[in-house]
């Protein structure tokens, strides 16, 4: 697959294309960062906080640790996420190019395998960010190993086998990535179609600036993203659970067993816990989470491509 990139007009859409999926993400990752938070202690059972559900866990930071530590690690999230969600983006923008040519304007897989190769992407090229700031969002206060972003990935590196101690769960990441981020934007792209087309009545309004000069309301498109964001969680969920179990098992001594490989976690957590209890751990605070942060990526994005005016695309 080769992308030419022949004018100023296409450095322009790509800069452009970049800039959106930054802001969308960040937007969408600080809009969720307590749930993000309380999410990863209930799924990696710690100590203190295993025995809670998403309030009572919610109320126990604050009290524990106070309101701020409701954001802990969302600094790491932020310098993560924006270059995660602009690759995300603006590759999907160019794989659905490239692979509509090769499926055909009447079928829908394309924005699947679009959506798939952007996640895996994005993963790819921002990994380590990820189990740095999953790290930090662990501790709880009185009882810190790392002191920032730098320091953890420092003390990562040396002490845990260097750049393979950096992606380690990058295993199910990726196999997780490619049904969540194929479903995220195969949802969004085909509700956002049957709104347009069947109930542009409801879901619509005029825009002279954008192709068609017919583009979602605000509303229609949190509802379609909040769907998507649903959709995507169903099947990708035990994934993220074995992820976070490989990523933070190497902080608890009772959870070494957790840093073996990505089969090995699976079985361990089934057989410990089940699939309720165990692979689908804290599902519920994921739809709490996944739902708005999802609509907000998807809408924060079309937002800003309207601002940008990213109405044309980069030559394929």
């Amino acid at each position: 697959m080769v992308f030419h990139i022949e004018t100023e007009k296409d450095y322009e859409f790509l800069l452009k294309s970049l800039i959106a999926g930054g802001v969308a993400g960040m937007c969408s990752k600080t809009t969720v960062a307590p749930l993000d938070r309380i999410k990863i202690l209930l799924q990696a059972h710690n100590k203190y906080y295993k025995h809670l559900g998403v309030l009572s866990g919610l109320r126990e930071v604050i009290q524990r640790e106070r309101f701020f530590a409701l954001y802990k690690g969302n600094f790491a999230q932020m310098i993560r996420i924006f270059p995660y969600a602009a690759t995300q983006f603006t590759t999907f923008e160019l794989y659905k190019k490239y692979l509509g040519g090769l499926f055909g304007k009447h079928t829908h897989i394309d924005k699947f395998l679009a959506g798939s190769a952007a996640g895996v992407t994005a993963v790819t090229l921002t990994y380590p960010l990820d189990i740095i700031r999953a790290r930090l969002a662990f501790q709880v206060a009185g009882e810190h190993i790392y002191i920032g972003i730098v320091h953890a990935g420092i003390t990562i590196f040396k002490n845990e086998g260097g750049i393979r101690a950096l992606y380690r769960g990058f295993w199910p990441t990726i196999f997780g990535m490619i049904p969540y981020a194929g479903f995220s934007f195969y949802s969004f792209e085909k509700l956002k179609y049957f709104c347009m087309k069947y109930a542009s009545n409801y879901f619509c309004e005029n825009c002279d600036r954008n192709t068609g000069g017919l583009v979602l309301t605000i509303p229609a498109r949190l509802l379609c993203g909040g769907i998507a964001g649903a959709v995507a969680q169903s099947f990708s969920y035990p994934l993220d659970v074995t992820r976070r179990h490989m990523q933070l098992g190497i902080m608890h001594h009772a959870n070494h067993k957790y840093s073996s490989s990505m089969l090995q976690t699976i079985k361990m957590i089934y057989k410990e816990n089940g699939i309720i209890k165990g692979l689908y751990r804290g599902m519920s605070i994921n739809y709490l989470r996944a739902i708005p942060m999802v609509s907000v990526s998807f809408t924060t994005y079309e937002i800003m491509k309207q601002i940008l005016q990213l109405d044309t695309g980069i030559k394929l």
